[in-house]
Order: structure tokens, then C-alpha cells, then sequence
């Protein structure tokens, strides 16, 4: 008899990567991966076509399968990990979408957060989250109040919603399924992370029928089977489904409360697991549900910045100062750093600790003798600052209450995690050890890791044991006086940024 697998499903924000693992070592046994592309419609519009989604993840897995030598009859279950946020509609009858996915990147709902700032505090209150772009309510609403035939069917009940988990697991089902997990629900606006369910004052606000959205679920749970695919054979469980940044959290171990970790990808995303304590966050960071093997909540802290790995490709694909991503760690060694050239990555606005979606990216320090090298350098000094902001945001947290701040070892993960150069810059202006797992991307680990619990063949006793696994470690070389001198500097270029776009100025 074939040995059981498991297969997860990794829906990113530039591509979707299948990974078929044995859940005995959790080692690789194949993988796939394929490019989605992003359109921009309009300057702040992000968007995807829903069907380019499907297809990848169609093709990636037929891949992935082929590439392990299994037979596909041998997958145990399946755990899906998506981009959050993003936010599809289809037709129940048909499957069929209507419009393109809006991406969480997408920007065109600015206005409508900005004249209804005032009623942040309820909505924090219930959420967790701030009132922005950024989160799936204010999406879809502008979809319901733009794309005419939506209302109607909304409200009729022939159109289903959800974030791109929850139209994965439609098709994957044959409709069967209409669901998220907890960690992917409260990313909406439309969830209060408190009582665990859809939030009837929250719907009002948004304007989104109840009879649109999915059943929330814990992470690990059964979420269906497959059926009617040409790529995957009938009966195959989904037994895991969380948000990329919870799914990250959970593979690289971070079980319990005082452990963090920060994935590099498109953007970059600091969680601080609180355990089944919802802080509240005074200093803009987001509480949002970590992933769960069972029915109780557990939580954690949040930082999000829009634009780190996308600022490389913005330095690689729009001004063409290189032609691969991993050529901007040489570039940013052949830097002289008395340049002083500073990059505040707005590209897409500021998320936390901020929150200004007006804002821009902007470059400090240029003159006759700035080189390629130097805005490479500056790109990648203009992530790790933000981040520090982040955890420095999160340590205040819990000092205001009355917790003592936690000497973590901040465990990173993500493609730009590859970049020695950039997690030595990462430890120095944070002035704590920054650890970088030996599987490199935790995402479709977590994925995995709540699929195997899910389906009675790992609990997180084990999983702990095997992320003891090799790290290599990057320590704080800077000193503290240096450290505290290039946050000073930083700390001035982002208040002259946010003067300068804010509302008014």
C-alpha cells in the first residue's frame, strides 16, 4: 500500500505553488509553481482574473503530483493557504465569476474609508482591523454598489462571495462547498473576532448580504471533498485552510503566545502570536485570528507593510537596474552607505503603524552621484526600517498592557528571506537575533501542517519537535548608538512623507 501524502495548495499574490509532502518528515516530495499576472486598470486598481487563479492551481498540482512519483489517489488531504483580503464573487448555478478578483493591494476604496474615519472605533472594536482599502468589506461593497447585475443576485441569493480560499474550495468541491477558516473571515470587516461569526452591524454598514458569504470554519476541519476534477481524483479531503500570514505563523511553529515571525514576500507581514488573549492594539497594529486546530480562538498582533519584495521588482521590471530579483544583495554590498540615500516604500501607501493609503513612495538623498547600487541598498534598508516599526509598535502593545515586552527570536521566512545581506540589516536596526527557518517558506508548510492535523496524522506536539529543525541565525552587529541614528533618520523621512500626502496638506 502507497504511503499517504499530503498536498498543499499555496494561492499567492504573484503565484500559486502546489507541494505534495510526506507527513512523517514533512520533506518535499514535488512542487510546482506558476506566475499569476496582476492588472492595473486604473492608477490604485489591482485586480485578478479568477480564472487565471483556477488554472494555476489546476496546472500546479497536476505537477506537483507527477513530480513526487505518488499517485494521487495516495493524497491524504489537502491544505489550502491563500493571499488574504482579495476578494472574488461567482454564480452559484454556473461557478461562473463576475469581474475580476480586487486584490489586496487594490486602493480604489479610499475615499469611502476616508469619509467614514468616524466610525473606526466601533468597527476596531469588533474587527480588530483598522477601517481601510485594504480589508475584503470595503471591496466588496464598491463591487455591489459598481458591477450592476451584482445587487440584485446578491440579494436573491445567486451570487457567493468569499476571499480566494473560499472559491478554491467551491471549485474544488463541484460547488459543494461554500466556506473559510477563522483566520481568512477576519480579515474582512465583515467578522467579529470576538463572538466568531459574521457580524449583522458590520453587513449593514458594508451593505453585503448574509446570504453571499461563507461558513466560517476553524483552520483545521473538514471543508469538503474533491469531485467532478480532471486533475484530481473524487473524495479527497480538505482538512486545512488558513490566510498566508496565519498559515506562515503556524510553519514556522509559532504555536503559543511570545512567539513572532515576519514573511518577506510582495509585502511583509509581522504576526505576534497572543494566544487566546485578543490585544487590543493602541498603536495601530491589527488583531486578527492566528490559525486554529479547534473551535477556540486564538489571536495575534499584526503588522503589515504593502510594498517589500514588490519594491525590488519596481527597482528590477519599471527603472531596469537589474534583471533578477537576487542581484540586489550585491548591488547593496558595492553601496556606500555614507550616501545616505533613504527609500520610503509607499508605492501603495503606508500600512501599519501609519496607515495613510494616500501616501507614495519617495527617495531621500539623491544627487549626481547616486548609483543603481545605492537605490538597491535603499530598497531594501526601506523594508527592514519598516518592519522595525512594526515590532517596535508591537513592544509598546505590550508594555501599555502591563506585559513585559518578549525577547523573541523573530523567525523570518519569504523570498527575500534568501538575502543574507538584507536579515543582517534586519537584526542590526532591530537589535535582537533574526532566525531563518531551513525550509525557507512556511506558508505551504502551515498549509500542510493543518491538513495533517486535520486528518489525525500530526498534532502540534510534533510539529514543535520537527521545527527545532537547523536555522541559521543572524545577530545584532550594529551599535546601539549607530542603530538609534539611521532610525532617526527614517523615523524623519516617513513623518515628511506622511506631511506631505495627508489629507489637507
Amino acid at each position: 500500500m502507497t504511503s499517504p501524502v499530503i498536498l498543499a495548495i499555496d494561492q499567492g499574490t504573484t503565484s500559486t505553488r502546489a507541494v505534495v509532502y510526506d507527513p512523517t518528515t514533512f520533506a518535499v516530495l514535488g512542487s510546482a509553481q506558476q506566475e499569476i499576472e496582476q492588472h492595473y486598470p486604473k492608477d490604485g486598481w489591482v485586480e485578478h482574473e479568477p480564472e487565471e487563479i483556477w488554472y494555476s492551481v489546476a496546472r500546479t498540482v497536476r505537477e506537483a503530483v507527477a513530480r513526487s512519483g505518488r499517485d494521487a489517489k495516495s493524497i491524504a488531504a489537502i491544505g489550502i493557504t491563500n493571499q488574504r483580503e482579495t476578494t472574488v464573487v461567482w454564480e452559484r448555478a454556473t461557478g461562473r465569476t463576475v469581474g475580476r478578483a480586487i486584490v489586496w493591494q487594490d486602493r480604489r476604496t479610499t475615499d469611502f474609508c476616508r469619509e467614514h474615519v468616524g466610525q473606526q472605533p466601533w468597527l476596531t472594536s469588533k474587527t480588530g482591523l483598522v477601517l481601510d482599502p485594504y480589508f475584503s468589506g470595503t471591496k466588496l461593497r464598491w463591487m455591489l454598489e459598481n458591477i450592476p447585475e451584482l445587487k440584485a443576485g446578491a440579494e436573491a441569493g445567486h451570487l457567493a462571495a468569499g476571499t480566494v480560499d473560499s472559491f478554491l474550495m467551491w471549485r474544488l468541491t463541484s460547488g459543494t462547498t461554500h466556506a473559510t477558516d477563522a483566520s481568512n473571515a477576519s480579515r474582512t470587516l465583515l467578522f467579529n473576532i470576538h463572538a466568531m461569526q459574521w457580524d449583522d452591524e458590520l453587513l449593514r454598514f458594508f451593505g453585503v448580504p448574509r446570504a453571499m458569504l461563507p461558513e466560517v470554519k476553524p483552520s483545521a476541519a473538514e471543508f469538503g471533498v474533491t469531485k467532478g476534477l480532471d486533475f484530481l481524483p473524487d473524495g479527497i479531503p480538505i482538512r486545512g485552510v488558513a490566510g498566508d500570514q496565519q498559515a506562515a505563523l503556524f510553519g514556522q511553529g509559532c504555536f503559543g503566545p511570545g512567539t513572532a515571525k515576519c514573511t518577506y514576500g510582495t509585502g511583509a507581514f509581522f504576526l505576534l502570536h497572543t494566544g487566546d488573549t485578543a490585544v487590543s492594539s493602541k498603536h495601530k497594529l491589527l488583531t486578527t485570528v492566528a490559525a486554529t486546530t479547534d473551535a477556540k480562538p486564538k489571536y495575534a498582533l499584526e503588522g503589515a507593510v504593502f510594498v517589500a519584495g514588490a519594491a525590488v521588482q519596481w527597482l528590477r521590471d519599471g527603472l531596469h537596474l537589474f534583471t533578477s530579483s537576487p542581484e540586489v544583495e550585491q548591488l547593496a554590498k558595492q553601496s556606500n552607505p555614507a550616501e545616505g540615500v533613504l527609500f520610503v516604500p509607499g508605492l501603495t501607501g503606508l500600512g501599519a503603524p501609519h496607515w495613510v493609503p494616500e501616501a507614495r513612495g519617495v527617495i531621500f538623498g539623491l544627487t549626481r552621484a547616486t548609483t543603481a547600487a545605492d537605490l538597491g541598498r535603499a530598497a531594501l534598508e526601506g523594508v527592514a526600517f519598516q518592519v522595525a516599526d512594526l515590532i517596535d509598535a508591537a513592544n509598546s502593545d505590550r508594555a501599555s498592557g502591563g506585559r513585559e515586552s518578549p525577547d523573541f527570536l523573530l523567525r523570518v521566512d519569504g523570498g527575500m528571506s534568501a538575502n543574507d545581506w538584507f536579515l543582517q540589516f534586519q537584526a542590526d536596526v532591530l537589535g535582537r537575533s533574526v532566525a531563518r527557518a531551513a525550509h525557507g517558506e512556511s506558508t505551504a508548510l502551515g498549509a500542510a501542517f493543518l491538513a495533517a492535523v486535520g486528518a489525525g496524522l500530526a498534532d502540534e506536539a510534533k510539529l514543535a519537535a520537527l521545527m527545532s529543525a537547523a536555522t541559521t541565525t543572524f545577530e545584532a552587529r550594529l551599535p546601539a548608538a549607530d542603530r538609534e541614528q539611521k532610525l532617526a533618520a527614517w523615523r524623519k523621512a516617513v513623518r515628511a512623507v506622511i506631511g506631505f500626502y495627508s489629507v489637507g496638506s
